[in-house]
């Protein structure tokens, strides 16, 4: 009979050795470095004074809220400063789609110093739309910066809702 010999065996597969964090989890080297690089963007020498930085910031896609209701959907999109001049509403094959464009110039003159400042930039939204609404009767008011687009459903598709009573038992 051969005789048996028991031999302790160490499995190392999920302990990390003695090495350092970073060579155990090499991925997290690189995304410490790509925070770091992203970090660095934002130090650009026009970024450390507060009173440069409005020259340089750019408009951004305005927040939308979007609200089925019973008879309709309404889409709300808040863009404050705009000028209704300057904002766009279309709808084409099913798409509805928002656009709006923002220049703004401040100039202040002083004895001792000269600011003028430029901010600009545009945005577009678009949302593709349900079949049951009614394209031909959408509407669009634009007040105190905030636009709200009206899309009324059409008559058969609109919710017949009934209340069905539960019993016990």
């Amino acid at each position: 009979m051969a005789q048996e010999s028991k031999v302790p065996v160490k499995s190392r597969a999920h302990e990390p050795e003695q090495r350092g964090l970073s060579e155990w989890y090499p991925f997290s080297a690189m995304r410490r470095e790509i925070d770091r690089l992203f970090d660095d963007l934002w130090r650009f020498p026009y970024m450390a004074s507060p009173n440069l930085a409005p020259s340089v910031q750019s408009f951004t896609a305005p927040a939308i809220d979007v609200v089925e209701k019973p008879n309709e959907y309404e889409i709300k999109a808040e863009l404050p400063g705009m000028d209704d001049k300057n904002i766009e509403v279309k709808c084409a094959e099913g798409t509805l789609t928002i656009k709006g464009e923002k220049t703004e110039e401040k100039e202040e003159k002083d004895k001792s110093y000269f600011v003028s400042e430029r901010r600009f930039g545009s945005f577009q939204r678009s949302f593709r739309l349900p079949e049951s609404v009614d394209t031909e009767k959408i509407e669009a008011k634009f007040k105190n910066g905030l636009l709200t687009l009206t899309l009324p459903k059409k008559p058969d598709a609109q919710k017949n809702e009934k209340k069905i009573e539960v019993k016990a038992g």
